[in-house]
């Protein structure tokens, strides 16, 4: 493995105070730390986080930080993106197994031997993977902003667009650039069924679809409303309607309930009776994790410094084109 993720042995301790809100607060002031936390992220998570956002904003946080440990309540790859632009600082992860299925579609040797396929290609990464494959790419980019780093590109070069196939059939949409898509997907947002959606709809006729663009067309082409876990936020809040069924992963709706609390929100479901429309590796950090990783300072990211350099280019240069 390109990186390293060091467990504590305390996963199971029983050292665990009474009042872990106070605790924590306590740990942040002793470590100088910042804990950052995706909209995923358990209810409890996101209200104690000092920063919370979607991909692009807490990379934006991270690369501007002055704090020196940072606590990242997500998975792999985001705590990855935030020790590639800090080296120098503690990055720690409060679960080891906090991955996620979109990144590990996309194999490091598998994706080397397609690029190779497609000399003097544009490579687009999108954020959700490793930084193996961040360190392959040219420019990075997230939901938030793939449109607009698309658009920005040469009208004269091929891209690869890697690795969520369903956000890549949107950018082509949206641009009307052809891209060569790499064909990975996240587990959470190809479990939402079509037909339960429009079932939803029919029961509720004045909601609104809302909609990530990482869920597969046939959704999609069913939403009044697509955009990252941001802009859905701030849609529902500026929008007229008071029902929305949500097709994202539903740990936004808590915010979407703090922000709006006068607007229904409903789940969009899966294409079983299963909770598949939560992210399971987004859900295995706790606050007693999140205490514990702070306590013993583990476990911590740690990534191979030439994997690290060539990885800071492509970020850096989405930050650039981002604003």
């Amino acid at each position: 493995m390109l990186t390293t993720i060091r467990p504590h042995p305390y996963s199971q301790s029983n050292q665990i105070p009474n009042d872990l809100l106070t605790a924590i607060s306590q740990l942040k002031k002793e470590l100088n730390a910042v804990i950052l936390a995706h909209y995923y992220q358990d209810p409890d998570i996101q209200d104690i986080a000092d920063f919370l956002g979607d991909s692009l904003s807490l990379s934006q946080q991270a690369a501007n930080t002055n704090a020196d440990v940072i606590v990242f309540a997500g998975v792999h790859f985001m705590a990855e993106t935030a020790k590639i632009l800090n080296p120098n600082k503690l990055v720690l992860l409060p679960d080891l197994e906090a991955g996620c299925s979109l990144a590990d579609s996309c194999p490091p040797n598998t994706f080397a031997q397609f690029k190779a396929q497609y000399p003097n290609c544009i490579v687009v990464s999108y954020i959700n993977c490793t930084a193996a494959i961040k360190a392959m790419s040219d420019i990075i980019c997230t939901s938030s902003n793939a449109v607009k780093i698309v658009e920005q590109l040469p009208k004269n070069r091929s891209i690869i667009f890697a690795p969520d196939r369903n956000l890549g059939k949107y950018v082509m949409k949206q641009t009307g650039r052809k891209l060569i898509l790499w064909q990975g997907s996240c587990i959470v947002h190809e479990t939402f069924a079509e037909k339960k959606i429009v079932q939803l709809k029919i029961k509720y006729p004045l909601a609104e679809i809302i909609a990530h663009p990482e869920c597969e067309t046939s959704v999609l082409r069913h939403a009044n409303y697509i955009g990252s876990t941001t802009a859905l936020l701030k849609y529902c809040q500026q929008s007229l309607s008071t029902e929305f069924i949500v097709a994202t992963e539903p740990g936004i709706i808590h915010q979407m309930k703090k922000l709006a609390p006068m607007k229904h929100f409903i789940p969009a479901p899966a294409i079983n009776n299963c909770a598949c429309n939560e992210c399971p590796y987004m859900r295995l950090n706790t606050l007693e994790k999140l205490y514990l990783a702070m306590k013993f300072k583990q476990p911590e990211i740690t990534i191979n410094e030439s994997i690290r350099i060539a990885a800071l280019g492509p970020i850096q240069k989405m930050l650039e084109l981002s604003f």
